[in-house]
């Protein structure tokens, strides 16, 4: 059963970590490896560059309305694509394991489960504006 009292809570906790997540690999791409850095990358993988600066800021925005409770279950689900996107080009092909050369494609996984938890759980507390679809039951 359900704590209806402490289940919102849970779920802030939830869309607080997954966004610190966001903003922290966000951050990785502006300050460490640059967003022309990033861009290089990309280009690498043979992906557009400018997918690369799309991404920086896909992934400040899901983070900040994750954090802030702005329609937080639609960007739980808006997100998911990036992380898809690690997975297919990068993650994939280095195995399951994150600490494998490369990186696995667990941590990714793991994350994208984290945010359906959050697209099917509802808000959580202190949600700024709601997702429009209602309250979770």
């Amino acid at each position: 059963m359900i704590d209806s009292r402490t289940a919102p809570y849970a779920v802030l906790l939830l869309r607080l970590a997954l966004g610190i997540l966001f903003l922290a690999h966000a951050g990785l791409k502006l300050f460490v490896f640059t967003p022309a850095g990033t861009a290089g990358y990309f280009a690498s993988l043979g992906l557009p560059a400018s997918l690369a600066y799309v991404t920086i800021v896909w992934e400040i925005a899901g983070a900040l309305a994750l954090i802030l409770g702005i329609w937080p279950r639609l960007a739980a689900l808006a997100v998911i694509p990036v992380l898809l996107g690690s997975i297919f080009t990068v993650h994939g092909a280095a195995g399951f394991f994150f600490t494998n050369t490369g990186g696995g494609w667990e941590f990714p996984a793991l994350w994208i489960i984290g945010l359906l938890a959050v697209a099917l759980a509802g808000d959580g507390a202190h949600a700024l504006r709601p997702t429009p679809f209602g309250k979770a039951r």
